[in-house]
């Protein structure tokens, strides 16, 4: 099938046209994608680039800091606009894929906010973009419904806030090509939400929220705030009507978090605490660092000296500027089949939730709608009747650049550990390239991020000289790739679809990532070409 419409000149689209993607790639939406492209994609490419000279000088040795240059704006007297009402109260938001059942049950689960995932959560395959969109669009407008093995799903009365994650500067939407190259996978998501959906959204007394993944400077933010800016214009809206929640996921975005508020001020919804990507990026920014590693996943925790600074100098921040601070993941889930387990993933939840609302925090993330009646409990008793705790100034915490690098845990590394990361790290891939990119995965919900730190721990203990196992053994590669095929055979035996014909792939791709010289940047990039 061919689209109804003309494209824009200079646009080709190669991936298929189903029944209703017309609804979606309308003239509107695709002549806001070309001028945005053309406006910004140089920009983007040049911030790629400073982000592969940045990682070069680390590599090198050299460790971050807070910019001199941006001193003013740390110490300078000033807030963020006001929160629009609807982003006022976000004790509990829920996570997960644009998938039009998760959509429903997400917005349905009494959660304050959704953040519904183009990116982490999400295979980025053409299918999953576009009826993502659909489901969105459907989902503004409350028509949004499924029949699905004899059950029949659709909204409640009251339903979550919707806050939308596009994918992050560093993914191409292959499908998209403007003037003969790939453009933004981010601003095509960003672009194509807004013109179906940002007026219906303020004529229903919200407005078109965001979440911002991935950014590693304030010059990264000023790109989007820009896009904001134009796309406003372009469609008639009044500034400042976007509001965007920058997730802080990165080392280097931690030394710029004044910045990021700064750059967005008139657009911005505060920051949140992206745990997991922010344990990967570690990992891979001080991956060649020989006093650098990192113990088994499960010890790194929020209350590791590095998370712990990182946590509390974005409460810090974010409220100094009135700014609203959200908890990291949860990403245990319940488990149905077992009480005494579940009670001990169920205490996790709420110490973790407990730990962020007694600090200050305005609200925290879960994965699973099981989890949102827990975690809203731990926040209503430090909060009570309050929307939230931006009046709670923490003029105490101190931060320091060296806190902020005391990367410890070091020990305990062992083999459990690491055959978990390479057993994760199989499931993950083999579901995300059968089209599924959230995962339960040993009671845990696993996304992108996590599979991360799996291959990215597994690389660098390879190089580490630290990285022995306890029992004395080095980890190398031949180690690894020794036990690769026995974990996917478990995989192949335990996880449900396991036996499918991606999974033999996937671990062929993560014994490459793990063992190769190269360290690749994301793993969803050479990924992404294999969908």
């Amino acid at each position: 099938m061919t689209l109804s419409t003309n494209l824009p000149q200079g646009m080709e689209i190669t991936g298929d046209i189903k029944p209703g993607y017309e609804a979606i790639l309308t003239s509107e939406a695709l002549e806001l994608v070309v001028k945005l492209t053309r406006e910004f994609e140089a920009r983007r490419q040049q911030l790629l680039a400073v982000r592969v000279e940045r990682a070069k000088r680390l590599d090198a040795g050299e460790r971050p800091d807070f910019l001199p240059e941006t001193e003013q704006i740390r110490n300078g007297d000033w807030t963020i606009a006001p929160i629009p009402a609807a982003l006022e109260c976000r004790r509990v938001e829920i996570t997960g894929p644009v998938e039009r059942k998760m959509v429903i049950n997400a917005l349905n689960s009494g959660a304050d906010s959704y953040m519904t995932d183009f990116e982490d959560s999400n295979t980025p395959n053409w299918d999953n973009q576009i009826t993502g969109q659909i489901n969105m669009k459907d989902a503004v407008r409350r028509t949004i419904s499924l029949e699905q093995n004899g059950k029949s799903y659709k909204l409640n009365d009251k339903v979550a806030t919707l806050v939308v994650r596009p994918r992050g500067w560093h993914l191409d939407e292959k499908h998209v090509l403007v003037d003969g190259k790939r453009i933004s996978g981010g601003i095509f998501d960003f672009a194509l939400f807004m013109v179906h959906n940002a007026r219906e959204q303020l004529a229903r007394g919200a407005g078109p929220y965001f979440y911002l993944p991935k950014m590693e400077s304030h010059l990264e933010a000023r790109l989007w705030n820009d896009i904001f800016v134009m796309t406003q214009n372009e469609l008639g809206l009044p500034q400042g009507t976007i509001k965007a929640t920058v997730l802080i996921e990165t080392i280097l975005a931690a030394f710029e978090m004044d910045e990021i508020l700064y750059e967005l001020r008139e657009h911005s919804s505060g920051l949140n605490a992206g745990r997991w990507d922010y344990i990967f990026s570690c990992i891979k920014k001080f991956k060649l660092d020989k006093d650098f590693c990192l113990a088994d996943r499960a010890k790194v925790t929020m209350t590791a000296p590095f998370m712990r600074a990182y946590a509390l100098l974005l409460l810090k921040t974010c409220h100094k500027r009135n700014a609203p601070a959200i908890g990291g993941m949860a990403a245990l889930i319940p488990i149905k089949n077992d009480p005494e387990k579940n009670d001990v993933a169920m205490g996790g939840v709420r110490n973790d939730k407990a730990r962020d609302a007694t600090d200050g925090y305005d609200g925290g993330w879960v994965a699973h709608p099981g989890l949102v009646e827990l975690a809203m409990g731990e926040f209503t008793k430090v909060l009570g009747d309050q929307p939230n705790q931006i009046g709670k100034q923490r003029p105490d915490i101190d931060v320091t650049r060296e806190q902020l690098l005391d990367f410890k845990p070091e020990a305990p590394i062992t083999e459990a550990g690491l055959r978990y990361n390479i057993n994760v790290g199989i499931h993950y891939l083999g579901s995300w390239l059968a089209g599924n990119g959230c995962v339960p995965i040993h009671n845990l919900m696993e996304d992108a991020a996590t599979a991360e730190i799996s291959r990215s721990q597994v690389w660098q203990w390879i190089r580490s000289d630290k990285g022995v196992l306890e029992d004395g053994r080095k980890v190398t590669a031949d180690m690894v790739r020794a036990m690769i095929p026995e974990e996917l055979a478990k995989v192949q035996r335990d996880a449900p679809g396991g036996d499918g014909p991606t999974y033999p792939r996937a671990a062929q791709i993560f014994e490459e990532m793990s063992t190769s010289t190269e360290f690749a940047e994301f793993l969803t990039l050479p990924l992404y070409e294999e969908i």
